[in-house]
């Protein structure tokens, strides 16, 4: 039936510079689905060194991934933005499987969820810089904009797609790398958005996804 296929077409485990790894010790939690109380799955549960493994995999990324052309980058949320839509049966499906959303509500988020995409595709080749005279005389300034770096994205369980397409739509367009935690309610909707953005070109290392209930300590 669709809903043990969705459910087992999803990646289980913590997505760490570009492969899917188990968590330390093999550690599982449960993903519950809270129109019958069913378990749908268990998923790796990240452990403080799965996080600093997250973390050690955006930092040797950064560089590439900032060097990594404005266009380059817009094209990748571009394709991420058209795959979003060409399943959005199936992501609909999970996401109420996992969080109780009407499955109306839920392709609607899955439409907005892409729209984070297509935006910052368009910024990604829109970020501007400065060039002007010091009030003083004698000097001129020139401004750049450059990636930050490394970013902790945090996604709530009640928009489990859309949160995560907002948060990673700017970090992707402005060439910074990201570990995003999705809420453990509903880890399953940004774990189907890993492989997505992985066939939509994302590179090895910029977006590391790992799940955990023990979101303090990791």
């Amino acid at each position: 039936m669709d809903q043990a296929r969705v459910v087992a077409a999803v990646e289980k485990g913590l997505f760490i510079d570009g492969k899917w790894t188990d968590a330390t010790g093999g550690r599982t939690f449960d993903v519950v689905d809270p129109a019958t109380g069913q378990t749908l799955c268990a998923v790796a549960d990240a452990s403080p060194e799965d996080g600093r493994a997250a973390l050690d995999a955006a930092v040797a990324a950064q560089p590439a991934f900032a060097a990594m052309s404005p266009r380059e980058r817009a094209d990748i949320l571009t394709r991420a933005f058209e795959l979003l839509h060409e399943r959005v049966d199936d992501l609909a499906l999970l996401m109420t499987l996992e969080m109780g959303k009407p499955l109306a509500e839920a392709r609607g988020e899955i439409a907005y969820a892409a729209e984070f995409f297509r935006h910052f595709a368009g910024e990604a080749v829109r970020i501007d810089g400065g060039y002007q005279t010091a009030p003083a005389g004698g000097a001129r300034f020139l401004v750049t904009r450059q990636p930050v770096g490394p970013c902790l994205l945090i996604t709530p369980w009640n928009f489990p797609m859309a949160m995560g397409t907002r948060k990673l739509g700017p970090a992707i367009a402005a060439g910074c790398t990201s570990v995003i935690k999705p809420a453990p309610q509903t880890p399953l909707s940004m774990l189907a958005l890993m492989d997505l953005l992985v066939e939509a070109g994302l590179p090895p290392g910029a977006v590391n996804c790992i799940a955990t209930t023990d979101a303090g300590a990791v």
